[in-house]
């Protein structure tokens, strides 16, 4: 019998156990939100510390999923140039993956796909801000496996609008990932990196 499963409910576990997905410690494995970060313009911080004031402003009030996105998502996207070519956006896009024994099926829609023509890049899950991103890190994880085209890496990025995280992920052989540790929009300079990362992904995917 197929086991149906929601992606907004799945566990790490169930990912390790029906998709054979493991984390390493290796720490050569994902450099790319460590290494060759490239500096922000003070034009770009400027808006960055209003991004953070806005958020503090409107944080009074319990910040639900979509204000997230306007508030918080789309400054970091459009600073970081994932809004002009060679990117695209696509927005609640069905995706589904069936494991190896054809036993399990997950289904789900993306909150947020941005990609080339034929790679994707980041799944973006946006969670409303009183939630845990653990809570949203597996659902992630199994939106990027079902990335068409496994022979590249796929790169994740969750936000409750106050925290942020990223994953990367490679299914060559068999689906290894890996994560940043957590940042935080009240701790110091922390939206300064997070926007350095992801400018950082922009430029290698273009690189491939």
């Amino acid at each position: 019998m197929v086991e149906n499963i929601q992606a907004q409910n799945i566990e790490l576990y169930q990912l390790q156990e029906k998709f054979g997905l493991q984390r390493t410690n290796d720490d050569q494995f994902f450099q790319e939100w460590q290494d060759n970060l490239p500096e922000l313009s003070d034009e770009e911080k400027q808006v960055l510390d209003e991004v953070k004031k806005d958020y503090f402003h409107l944080s009074a009030y319990p910040i639900l999923e979509p204000i997230v996105k306007m508030v918080v998502l789309s400054p970091l996207l459009k600073l970081a140039g994932f809004y002009r070519p060679p990117f695209y956006l696509s927005a609640e896009k069905e995706v589904q993956i069936t494991s190896e024994d054809k036993g399990t099926i997950v289904k789900g829609r993306l909150d947020l796909l941005i990609f080339t023509p034929h790679f994707w890049i980041m799944v973006i899950e946006s969670k409303r801000a009183k939630y845990s991103l653990e809570a949203g890190i597996p659902q992630t994880l199994a939106y990027m496996l079902g990335n068409q085209d496994n022979t590249k890496p796929a790169f994740g990025f969750v936000t409750n609008g106050n925290e942020f995280n990223f994953l990367k992920l490679i299914q060559q052989d068999k689906p290894i990932y890996s994560q940043s540790y957590p940042f935080a929009l009240n701790r110091q300079d922390d939206i300064y990196v997070v926007l350095q990362i992801l400018k950082r992904l922009a430029q290698i995917v273009v690189s491939i």
